[in-house]
């Protein structure tokens, strides 16, 4: 499954913002509670307060942590600036001036997040995607899109996207070779050998 086998909105949307927010998922992911205060209010400057909540947030909504925070949709970066009272948003665009700040923020992230590199994650996502793909028969793109689900649900950072397309792809054909297999290897239809419908 190359990357050209997702639809152009998959593929564009893969890690990254599109367009506007709904109120509701901002106030889903977005929202700063005690526990997030407690580790921005801990940077000095508020632009580095404000490029920590954008890392913490998008992590949290994406799956990723970003190159460059300056690049958030407005919305996104006015609705923490907002809690944490910090009344000038276009100050994020200091952010990046540190390269440091940045990388260190995320190894904070990281370690009190608990997020893992998908490497760490790559064997347990392998044998869910066979599992799935042998038992529902679903396409690549629905396959793509449950295995990012799952990556963010376990707080795995998304690799590229071609390596997910890879995987999937690989996984999904190894399946449907056993399910092949299987079929071609028994006496048919409903026999006592195979109840796979061949």
């Amino acid at each position: 499954m190359p990357v050209e086998s997702l639809t152009d909105e998959q593929a564009a949307a893969y890690a990254a913002y599109r367009g506007a927010l709904p109120r509701t998922e901002l106030e889903r992911f977005f929202f700063v509670d005690d526990t997030d205060r407690e580790l921005i209010e801990s940077k000095r400057r508020a632009h580095n307060r404000l490029g920590f909540a954008a890392q913490l947030t998008t992590a949290r909504y994406l799956g990723v942590f970003l190159d460059d925070p300056a690049e958030v949709p407005p919305e996104v970066v006015g609705y923490p600036a907002e809690q944490l009272d910090i009344g000038d948003p276009p100050v994020l665009k200091a952010y990046g001036e540190r390269e440091n700040t940045r990388l260190e923020h995320v190894r904070e992230l990281r370690r009190v997040l608990e997020y893992r590199e998908f490497t760490e994650a790559e064997g347990e996502l392998r044998e869910w995607v066979d599992a799935r793909a042998w038992t529902t028969g679903e396409g690549p793109k629905a396959l793509f899109d449950a295995a990012v689900g799952w990556l963010r649900e376990r707080r795995v950072l998304l690799p590229g996207v071609t390596t997910l397309t890879r995987l999937v792809a690989s996984v999904r054909e190894a399946a449907n070779q056993r399910l092949w297999d299987t079929c071609t290897g028994c006496s048919g239809w409903g026999s006592r050998r195979c109840w796979t419908p061949c």
